[in-house]
């Protein structure tokens, strides 16, 4: 027996060309998403690439900077401890020189004390010498002015008893007379 086809509906063969469209749609789609994936992927290694390459050079830059930045602490550092040498150079020199005129000045104040001591002593020699010699003189002078003044006073004792009071206040009178010449001397 023959057996016959039954032949799809319009309705039926639209449906599956619909499906087969939404199929062919898909798979374009899913092959534009890839695509796209694939492309964004390529295009995000790139910038990653990009993104460490710049950092890459920044931090050679970085780097240099830094050894720079160093290289140049390193020369003011030096010049700073020579500039601090030189200066305590200058002042372990001033410090000498002080010393020396120190020294010089101590010096010279022992040589002019010395010398004051030795004017000292020198005049100290001269007023005694003077002072002896007016004592001596002094000496002399009483000695010939005592006997002459001491024989009236003996008389004027002899006359009255009121004058003897007078006569024996006169040698105490005579015996300051005597110390004060060698006051003046030791003065």
């Amino acid at each position: 027996m023959a057996t016959t086809r039954a032949k799809k509906s319009e309705m039926a063969q639209a449906a599956d060309n619909l499906a087969q469209a939404a199929h062919h749609v898909g798979e374009a789609v899913s092959q534009k998403l890839d695509q796209v994936g694939a492309a964004a992927s390529a295009e995000l290694g790139k910038a990653k690439k990009a993104a460490l390459k710049k950092r890459d050079q920044a931090k050679r830059k970085l780097d240099a900077m830094l050894k720079k930045a160093e290289a140049r602490v390193k020369k003011a550092m030096a010049e700073a401890e020579k500039s601090v040498r030189a200066a305590m150079r200058k002042g372990e020199q001033k410090v000498k020189a002080a010393q020396k005129k120190l020294a010089a000045a101590q010096a010279m104040a022992q040589r002019k004390a010395k010398a004051a001591a030795k004017a000292v002593e020198k005049e100290a020699a001269t007023l005694k010498k003077a002072a002896a010699t007016k004592l001596a003189t002094a000496k002399k002078t009483a000695a010939k002015q005592v006997p002459a003044k001491k024989a009236p006073a003996k008389k004027a004792a002899a006359k009255k008893a009121p004058a003897r009071k007078v006569a024996a206040k006169a040698p105490a009178k005579k015996a300051v007379a005597r110390k004060a010449p060698a006051k003046k001397a030791a003065a």
